[in-house]
């Protein structure tokens, strides 16, 4: 491969090891927002967004593995050292030791698991959309720990707290990230573009 692996090559790559729609729709929601922060930052979006797409590369296939066997999988395919560590870095303290420490991580690991209850938010809305949705509509359901149980709230207060944002604040932005790719997560539901919210 390239130095660089292209979006074409790492979404081959998911696909090939992974085959369930929601976890296709999950790397390609994490894809969108990776690149909406990397734009909003001034980094480089096609880096921050293949990240995003292939960083439960090995959640499927290797559930027991989850990040090791990532991290296996792209060395292989001689993949450059920072896209690797950026993936195992997003199950710190849950699979993985390595802590992230840049910025790319940081964000990674903080809207992985509220990418989910933002997706999950949205389904419920009569819209079954993120183009209407606002920070309020995931906010109301933080704290019920009944509502999309398996979304770990802690890890994305830790990854608010290493960005130094609001909670509020990481909500919009991936709420804005995810809107990108709404026709593609399958979360434009009744909203048209030209309708939607402008906040």
């Amino acid at each position: 491969m390239s130095q660089y692996p292209s979006r074409d090559e790492a979404f081959s790559l998911l696909k090939q090891y992974n085959n369930s729609d929601s976890l296709i729709k999950h790397g390609l929601a994490v894809e969108g927002v990776m690149r909406f922060f990397a734009g909003k930052k001034g980094e480089d979006q096609d880096k921050w967004g293949i990240v995003g797409l292939i960083h439960d590369l090995d959640y499927e296939k290797f559930p027991d593995q989850h990040c090791q066997k990532s991290e296996e999988i792209l060395r292989d395919l001689d993949w450059p050292e920072e896209y690797i560590r950026a993936v195992v870095s997003h199950g710190w303290r849950i699979c993985s030791d390595v802590e992230p420490k840049s910025e790319m991580e940081k964000v990674l690991y903080a809207i992985d698991e509220l990418t989910g209850l933002v997706t999950t938010t949205a389904l419920v809305r009569p819209s079954k959309s993120v183009l209407d949705m606002k920070a309020k509509s995931v906010k109301k359901k933080w704290k019920d720990k009944r509502f999309a149980a398996g979304v770990d709230r802690t890890i994305i207060e830790k990854g608010a707290g290493m960005l130094g944002v609001e909670i509020s604040d990481l909500i919009t932005d991936t709420i804005l990230g995810m809107r990108e790719v709404a026709d593609q997560i399958g979360l434009a539901g009744s909203i048209s573009k030209e309708k939607q919210a402008t906040s």
